[in-house]
């Protein structure tokens, strides 16, 4: 054999992700193959070599019969790595699984913030078990991280940084950070603290690497640096990473004392979760997780189809209202569908860019009036638009000048309002403390379609197309 020849046993092994970074079909068919068949070796050779965010994908593109099995088999390698990268509702499945002192070893060998999103999800006697197994540093940390609210700074921050005081020299960080066994090995930045432990600065360690020992790190640190007050929303911290370009930042108490820090892949993590949620929340979705419970979804969706039912019941109302109109033109009927559609979608665009304009700050009180002189000034253009092309086509294909001209004013007029409401409706539910996400498209609907076919319907009874 010649030395560039290789035997099949030295070929690198195909990779099991596809061109996506997704894990090919075949290789979790052949997994689950060797899971059915009772050899938990074979599966266990084949998951090994993976990643944990990997494992974590395999496990949820498990049917939920198999997952049970499947944890039994590559129990070795479900960490708490895996576990921090898994779905919401698959991870509950798999920790429900486990016994307390196995949940306690796997948050040990996590970050606190990693640790408190496993264990949140339990009943309040389950995280008393766990919290009990823990070493007492362990469970001091993630009890004062669980007394914090729910998706706030003190729930997302770790407590593993690196803090030294201010009066230090270079030098003496360097050996403070290679004689100290137990710090946190993840860190690239370094807080500096008064001796009341306030932080007064930051330094990264590319500038303590390029600086003389003997220099006082107050001389190297930033003084100007964001803090993240312990109880400040999560997306408001997501929204000053994003506006500040921020890589970590320090985490204070209400005396302005540091106890933690938030780095940029948490945020990462949040930045995903909101504008999903976001854009579930407008669809009335619920979650919309393929892995939630049937019964989950169907009580998180079906409010908003009642809802909905009662709003075009409005619709139906107003259209009731011209039915002796409608009766003696058909043509009416026709087009009515094309006026409260276009004039829906028209809304749905300004109620999206406004809802995401609110949730990233960009839409304030201070701007509130330009916005919506800019969307009256869009909703004219695509009117005028929209008016033209379907007025001179109604009247076309009708035979009916009139009926065009009636039909292109109804629609001006529709997306203008649905320009409006789009804007409104997110603003005002903001105003009143309510999550315009939520309940916007239903406003925006229920405005749109009953104003156009009032319009419509009623401009061809007042202008005598039908009496």
């Amino acid at each position: 054999m010649s030395e560039t020849e290789l035997s099949p046993e030295d070929e690198a092994p195909e990779s099991e992700l596809d061109e996506d970074d997704r894990l090919k079909p075949d290789f979790v068919r052949s997994v689950l193959d060797a899971v059915e068949a009772g050899d938990a070796e074979e599966a266990r050779s084949k998951v090994e070599p993976l990643h944990p965010a990997d494992i974590a994908d395999l496990v949820e593109l498990t049917p939920a019969d198999l997952r049970p099995a499947l944890a039994a088999a590559i129990a070795d390698f479900i960490d708490g790595d895996v576990l921090s990268e898994m779905n919401d509702w698959v991870r509950e499945e798999l920790i429900a699984a486990l016994e307390p002192h196995q949940l306690a070893d796997i948050a040990a060998e996590l970050d606190t913030d990693d640790a408190v999103a496993i264990i949140e999800d339990l009943g309040e006697e389950e995280q008393r078990a766990v919290l009990r197994a823990l070493d007492p540093d362990d469970r001091a940390a993630i009890e004062e991280a669980l007394s914090y609210p729910e998706e706030s700074a003190g729930r997302l921050m770790q407590r593993e940084l690196i803090a030294v005081p201010e009066h230090w020299t270079v030098g003496d960080v360097i050996d403070y950070l290679r004689t100290q066994d137990e710090l946190t090995t993840d860190f690239w930045e370094i807080f500096v603290v008064d001796p009341a432990h306030h932080p007064v600065g930051t330094c990264h360690l590319s500038w303590i690497l390029r600086t003389p020992r003997v220099v006082g790190i107050s001389d190297v640190m930033k003084r100007e640096q964001t803090l993240i007050p312990v109880d400040m929303d999560q997306e408001e911290v997501a929204l000053r990473f994003q506006k500040y370009a921020l890589i970590s930042a320090a985490v204070t108490d209400a005396s302005g004392r540091l106890v933690g820090m938030i780095t940029v892949d948490d945020v990462v993590h949040i930045i995903q979760e909101e504008a999903g949620e976001d854009a579930l929340l407008l669809s009335g979705a619920g979650d919309g997780d393929i892995n939630e419970p049937i019964r989950d979804s169907y009580k998180s969706r079906v409010r908003w189809l009642v809802a909905n039912l009662f709003t075009a019941m409005v619709a139906s109302g107003i259209i009731a209202i011209f039915d002796t109109a409608i009766q003696q033109m058909v043509a009416l009927a026709i087009l009515m569908p094309i006026v409260a559609s276009i004039g829906g979608n028209a809304g749905t665009q300004t109620m999206a860019i406004a809802v995401r304009a609110l949730a990233t700050n960009q839409l304030t009180q201070s701007n509130t009036m330009r916005t919506i002189r800019r969307e009256i000034t869009v909703a004219l253009l695509n009117g005028a638009t929209i008016a033209l092309l379907l007025g001179v086509g109604a009247g076309i294909i009708f035979g009916n000048p009139g009926l065009g001209i009636v039909i292109g004013t109804a629609m001006i007029i529709n997306i203008l309002v649905a320009g409006l409401a789009g804007v409104l409706v997110p603003v005002s539910l903001e105003r009143f403390g309510q999550d315009p996400a939520v309940a916007s498209s239903v406003f925006v609907t229920m405005t749109t379609d009953s104003m156009g076919f009032f319009v419509f319907l009623g401009l061809a009874v007042a202008t005598g197309l039908v009496g």
